[in-house]
This record gives structure tokens, C-alpha cells and sequence, in this order.
């Protein structure tokens, strides 16, 4: 039976601007409250022991959305690296390592260099994690790597008999497995993301919207998880 706080959480940010319409405001407003809830997040995981997070933040579908509530999250995230460079208190502060992980090509000159400078910036904290899943989707991941593989077979530089799950997922972006997957919003679906590194994740589903996810709730699933056999396909 598990006894430890899981090393790896994933969270799929999902109620945003369903929140906002409760709240009586326009959807995209939403993500500002949601951008706010990750500083807390950030700060209870480490209080809790939590190592890593991969956090579903962006996918690819997402781009079919209007063009002013993307211009309104990225600015947002613009914001914050501001505050980064300019070592002001914000969503990237303290000794956090942060990546960035999905089609990053997809987003524009400004929005890749911003992702690199955070990345560069805390490439050296080793302390606590956290990966932000953008422009991602679990089925383009896969294929991307099978892509990578591919190409290599091709150029000769590995047999085809060579290919197994280690080398799959050495050719992800996202290499680590999260031990527990939560998706707030009241879904119980994983749209399409960690569909590998996922498979012997714990899932949890919560009602609550994730603007409204508390650290009670995070500590029931953690108390939950502790409490559940894990076999691992054995």
C-alpha cells in the first residue's frame, strides 16, 4: 500500500472561464485567477514534499479559441516575465525550475523567447519542478517521437529492432511519469494529455473549478493516493 506523498503530480487547469461566468465576467478573465491559484499551488506542493508538477496549461486545441482571450492569457504570461526579469514577485519567483513542454513552434517569436529566458533563468534549481504542458497534446507528443525515432532509422543511427518503450520515451518531451493525475472542473476525461506517461497513474476527479481548488483539496488526494494499492501492472 502507498505510504509516501507522490514525488510527480500532474493537474489538468481545467474551469477557468467557467469560473469567470460565475463570477458574472467575460470567459477569458477567468485565467487571471487561475494564473494566481498556481502561486499558491507552487507553494503548498513544496510544503508537502511534492518534487514535480506538469501542469496542462495550453493545448493545442486551445488555438482554435478567439483571438482576443489568447492575446488576454498571453499577455498575462508576458507579464510575468516581466516580473521575472526585472526580480519582482510573481508565478515564477523562488528557486523553481520551470519547462516548458509541447509544440513550442506553434507560438510566436515573442512568446518562444519569453519561455526560453524563464527556462534559462532557473535551469540550475534542482530543488522543485514544474512543467508547463503548452501548445500540448498526448497523441501529437507520441507521434513527434515516433517522427524523432523515424528520421534515425532512416539516417541509420538505430536499427528498428532497437526501438522499446525506453527509447519512446527518451524521445518525449516530458521523460518523467506522474504518480497521481487531477483534473478539477467536474470532466472525468484526460483530453489528450500524458497518455504515455500516464499509464499507471492514480486519477482523481474534483467538482470544484480550478480558480476554486484549495489546499485541503489537494491534501485529500495526496491522503487518498496514500491509501490506494498500487500494482503497477503487477
Amino acid at each position: 500500500m502507498a505510504s509516501k506523498v507522490p514525488k510527480h503530480i500532474a493537474i489538468v487547469l481545467d474551469g477557468n472561464r467557467r469560473y469567470a461566468k460565475k463570477l458574472g465576467l467575460q470567459p477569458w478573465k477567468g485565467h487571471g485567477f487561475g494564473l494566481r491559484k498556481l502561486e499558491e499551488l507552487f507553494n503548498w506542493c513544496q510544503e508537502l514534499g511534492v518534487k514535480e508538477l506538469t501542469l496542462y496549461s495550453f493545448s493545442t486545441e486551445n488555438f482554435r479559441r478567439t483571438k482576443r482571450e489568447i492575446d488576454y492569457l498571453f499577455g498575462l504570461f508576458k507579464d510575468e516575465v516581466n516580473k521575472l526579469k526585472e526580480k519582482k514577485e510573481g508565478v515564477f519567483k523562488g528557486k523553481i525550475r520551470f519547462n516548458f513542454i509541447g509544440r513550442l513552434n506553434m507560438f510566436d517569436k515573442e512568446m518562444r523567447n519569453a519561455m526560453m529566458v524563464i527556462m534559462q533563468k532557473t535551469k540550475h534549481h534542482k530543488k522543485f519542478i514544474v512543467n508547463f504542458a503548452m501548445a500540448y497534446g498526448g497523441r501529437q507528443e507520441i507521434s513527434d517521437a515516433v517522427k524523432k525515432i523515424a528520421e534515425n532509422v532512416k539516417k541509420g543511427k538505430i536499427r528498428a529492432e532497437d526501438i522499446n518503450e525506453e527509447l519512446i520515451t527518451n524521445n518525449l518531451c516530458l521523460k518523467s511519469e506522474p504518480d497521481m493525475v487531477i483534473r478539477p472542473g467536474g470532466e472525468k476525461r484526460i483530453s489528450n494529455f500524458l497518455l504515455w506517461q500516464s499509464s499507471y497513474s492514480e486519477f482523481f476527479f474534483i467538482d470544484k473549478l480550478w480558480p476554486e481548488f484549495t489546499k485541503l483539496d489537494l491534501i485529500k488526494c495526496i491522503e487518498e493516493f496514500k491509501r490506494r494499492e498500487r500494482r503497477l501492472g503487477r
